[in-house]
């Protein structure tokens, strides 16, 4: 029964009862209630009689964790006549959706596309119930409910779309955009690629003269990148990385800001890692840039939960001196709660920098930076904002304290942590062509 249904049936039975005081109303209420009832039933026949609506949902396999991932719904109307839907498709409980409920009037054997977008903040299987669509006739006294569609389970992986994003835009030249800056190359090129024939333009420092002697013409050396250094993803799963920022963990910023750095380490022809540590060392998987890399660092970013316990770099700087013996370039996201935290582990990344080239990256606090700048107005707020300005004056110190020990760093908003990244690492490759 519609809203439409209890309103009119309202209305009549309030005419029946006036007519105690009016006896006319009382006759014109009877014979009201009994047309009600006839389209009423009229109504639920022409409904019941034959199956009339069909819908689908159409989305991607996997969603991507931290963007907004569309689903599609496609209703058909087979009835002989237009009709008026709604239609409820049963989003993942995670989303909390209450809105995911479309109104429609379809005409005769017409049919409706619906778009709606989803947006996960963490990895994990989410499930998908049926669709339910709700059909009635111009009355609107009654509505049948059809339910169509299957259940689903959606597997929420790192965010591979923003590596589709990240291609296209190096495709149209438009990484600017994005935030990623162009770097501009600084001194010679440092490894020998093939000796060919000199063609005017080409840098007569790179003749090779015992070869053009050889030839009796002139020859010069063509130089390359250095390529196949190795870059790894460090990534702590402790407790400190369990803090959220707009919905997402840490962690999570961590494992998306890691696929897009392999994917651009391995376009520049370096090789990516990846490896994962809380209270002991976890995940290691070996640099590569073969085909098929970037799925099975996709597939085991997929797998990595935070845990409650206390990070263990000790562990960290064990196993990475035992699988990693190439001088290598470690990109580290950790989270520091103060400074007397970062002193903890200091003599262990002092140790990992002396064999690499280590960039700790750690998190700023965005809503914490606009507490600060707001004005305090009782003596709480006071004391407030003076223990926030002494946390973000701790931040800045590890900044400089790692720098003394050189030790690269980089405090970031969680928002901004993949740009930065990918530019810190841009910067670093074309300053020194090893790491």
């Amino acid at each position: 029964m519609t809203r439409r249904f209890y309103i009119v049936l309202t209305l009549l039975i309030l005419l029946i009862a006036a007519g105690y005081l009016v006896a006319p109303l009382f006759t014109i209420g009877r014979w009201l209630l009994l047309v009600f009832v006839c389209m009423m039933i009229a109504e639920a026949g022409i409904l019941y009689s034959r199956k009339g609506m069909e819908a689908a949902r159409y989305c991607a396999d996997r969603f991507s964790n931290g963007d907004e991932n569309r689903v599609t719904l496609q209703v058909k109307n087979r009835y002989a006549f237009p009709v008026s839907i709604e239609l409820i498709d049963e989003a993942p409980v995670a989303f909390q959706r209450r809105d995911v409920c479309f109104k429609e009037r379809i005409p005769v054997n017409g049919e409706r596309t619906i778009h709606y977008f989803l947006r996960p903040v963490s990895r994990g299987v989410y499930s998908f119930g049926v669709i339910r669509v709700f059909a009635s006739t111009v009355l609107g006294l009654v509505q049948r409910r059809f339910t169509c569609g299957d259940p689903l389970d959606v597997k929420v992986y790192p965010s591979f779309l923003m590596l589709r994003q990240y291609e296209l835009l190096a495709v149209s030249n438009h990484l600017r955009e994005r935030g990623i800056k162009r770097i501009r190359q600084v001194g010679n090129l440092t490894e020998f690629e093939q000796i060919k024939d000199y063609v005017q333009g080409d840098d007569y420092r790179t003749i090779n003269w015992r070869a053009s002697a050889r030839r009796h013409q002139l020859m010069v050396n063509v130089y390359q990148d250095e390529r196949s250094q190795q870059v790894y993803s460090v990534i702590d799963k402790g407790r400190a990385m369990q803090q959220a920022f707009r919905g997402m963990t840490l962690l999570d910023y961590a494992i998306n800001a890691s696929l897009v750095l392999s994917y651009v380490a391995m376009n520049k022809e370096d090789k990516a890692g990846l490896i994962t540590f809380a209270d002991s060392f976890d995940t290691f998987v070996p640099a590569s840039r073969h085909s098929g890399h970037m799925q099975t660092l996709l597939e085991t970013l997929y797998a990595q939960q935070a845990t409650f316990g206390e990070t263990d770099f000790s562990a960290l700087n064990a196993h990475v001196n035992q699988h990693v013996s190439k001088r290598s370039l470690l990109v580290l996201y950790t989270h520091f709660m103060g400074k007397v935290s970062m002193e903890r582990q200091l003599p262990y990344l002092r140790q990992l920098n002396s064999c690499h080239r280590l960039l700790v990256v750690f998190f700023e606090d965005a809503e914490l930076h606009d507490f600060i700048k707001g004005q305090a107005e009782t003596t709480e707020e006071l004391f407030q904002h003076v223990i926030a300005e002494k946390y973000a004056y701790e931040q800045r110190l590890i900044v400089n304290t790692l720098r003394q020990y050189g030790i690269l760093s980089l405090l970031t908003q969680p928002d901004r942590l993949t740009v930065n990244v990918v530019n810190r690492y841009l910067t670093l490759r074309h300053e020194k062509h090893v790491f």
